[in-house]
């Protein structure tokens, strides 16, 4: 039997299919871009069916290429909604997507009766769906079905409604906002208050760890791999021991640092604004981390591109940038969305700021990259302050990490080497590792963090005087972004 897994990896904007070896090498990747749909302002919704048939397509495409696989691997786009019939297996209608907005006022609600949830994650946009189709929630205890991305894969996966595969892994469930403070299972006082049954919800089941026969491909391979997008990043980079943190910079940006064992202090947000994760379950029990964001970077790139039209592609912001030696004193801070990590400020807005005449199209783009570094220096210090530790070195993904005038910048910025992973798209690995554990690919985490090779490490190319003055010099442009619309700085989740 091969020791190489497959890996589903379904994102925000399309699906991965590829096979992930014993050697940490990724091959066969097949992709399909799958839009979500936005009708409306602030609205992000879903094609389920869509999804989980480009999945198995791809899937299968994999399969017939590489030939029989270990076992299957599942990452996944986190805190989307999905319902449908638990006979036929039929979507109720489209599902929510995370970014999705339409449950703002129903948190602020909420907050104000003392249960604080945020519109992002999952609890609301599954009370907004069965208050569209089954408000007085006649049908949901026993027919219809609740499930993220992740378990809507395993139910098509593993047979529709006759395999009756409900599950979801123990990092997706714990940022639903349906679960307790120590994720050992499903909140009553939030089902209560959003009258949703419990039975409609899945089994909480490990990361990694065998789960059922994927009966939909090819050789019915075990589904035993399970996790966020961001925390199978987090291991696909082998931040499998306490203090070891990555970041992934694709439309907006995650750090994610491993904690261990004990979970983070803090119920729901630190004192610098992360949030405790479950970074992955294995027999049994959680390994923790926290969680800090940053909720515009590629975005900043593209407003380069598609707003003002001074680069052509993303790709080019770099070679623009390397016209110029410095920014001459332009600061840019990219709260284009407002800014998450560590202020929490939704009424921040993008600045611009130190132009002179003298001023031009170069010193502009290396501003942009430069404060997306920033803001990257920003998520890591509030995670070392909120952990309690150290990071030695910063390991990145994400579309963002192939520009080289950017990692050398974020260099700079957090003042120690930042390492490169392999594959771009280091959540495909992650699943791969967490599967292969399951079968005996990799013993352990410590078999992760023998085979992880990072492709190229970057080290600080400026002083410690100068980073901290230029340190000094950005945080000043970001307090002058905060509280721009102080109406909107005033809401908290």
């Amino acid at each position: 039997m091969s020791d190489a897994l497959l890996v589903i990896d379904v994102g925000t904007s399309g699906v991965r299919a590829a096979i992930v070896s014993a050697d940490a090498s990724v091959s066969e990747v097949r992709h399909r871009q799958v839009l979500p749909i936005t009708p409306a302002p602030g609205l992000v919704e879903l094609d389920a069916p869509a999804l989980a048939a480009a999945a198995v397509e791809l899937a299968t495409e994999v399969l017939h290429a590489a030939g029989p696989v270990a076992g299957v691997g599942i990452a996944n786009q986190r805190a989307s909604a999905i319902v449908w019939e638990r006979a036929s297996g039929l979507p109720v209608g489209p599902g929510i997507g995370w970014q999705d907005l339409r449950t703002v006022g129903t948190c602020l609600v909420l907050q104000a009766e003392g249960l604080r949830l945020a519109p992002n994650a999952s609890a609301t946009k599954l009370a907004a769906i069965l208050d569209e189709v089954d408000p007085d929630r006649t049908r949901a205890a026993d027919e219809l079905c609740f499930g993220t991305v992740d378990t809507w894969l395993c139910w098509v996966l593993g047979g529709g409604a006759q395999g009756h595969v409900h599950v979801t892994d123990a990092t997706n469930a714990a940022v639903t906002g349906l679960v307790t403070a120590d994720a050992t299972g499903w909140d009553p006082a939030v089902l209560q208050a959003l009258r949703i049954p419990e039975s409609m919800l899945p089994a909480i089941v490990d990361s990694s760890g065998a789960v059922a026969p994927a009966t939909a491909l090819p050789g019915a391979p075990l589904i035993c791999g399970m996790a966020g997008d961001q925390q199978a990043s987090l291991v696909g980079q082998a931040c499998v021991r306490p203090g070891q943190a990555k970041a992934t910079f694709g439309t907006g940006g995650m750090l994610d640092l491993c904690t261990g064992s004990v979970r983070p202090a803090e119920p729901v947000r630190g004192a610098a604004g992360t949030f405790p994760i479950v970074a992955w379950r294995r027999g049994g029990a959680d390994t923790w981390g926290v969680e800090a964001i940053m909720l515009s970077a590629g975005t900043a790139v593209e407003w380069l591109r598609d707003d003002l039209g001074i680069i052509d592609t993303a790709g080019q912001s770099a070679e623009v940038a390397l016209a110029c030696a410095d920014t001459g004193d332009v600061w840019f801070v990219p709260a284009l969305l407002g800014m998450g990590t560590p202020v929490w400020d939704f009424g921040a807005r993008g600045t611009l700021l130190g132009l002179t005449r003298g001023s031009g199209r170069p010193e502009v783009v290396r501003s942009v990259l430069e404060g997306v570094a920033h803001r990257g220096a920003d998520l890591l210090e509030a995670a070392e302050s909120d952990s309690g530790f150290s990071v030695e070195a910063l390991r990145v993904d994400g579309g963002m990490s192939e520009n080289p005038v950017f990692v050398q910048a974020l260099a700079n910025a957090v003042g120690r080497p930042v390492e490169l992973a392999p594959f771009l798209e280091a959540t495909t690995l992650g699943a791969g590792f967490l599967a292969g554990i399951a079968t005996g690919t990799w013993r352990d985490e410590d078999d992760v963090a023998a085979a992880y090779r990072p492709a190229a490490v970057v080290e600080p190319d400026k002083d410690d005087a100068t980073r901290e003055h230029d340190r000094e010099r950005w945080l000043d442009a970001r307090g002058r972004a905060e509280k721009t619309i102080p109406e909107l700085s005033g809401i908290s989740f």
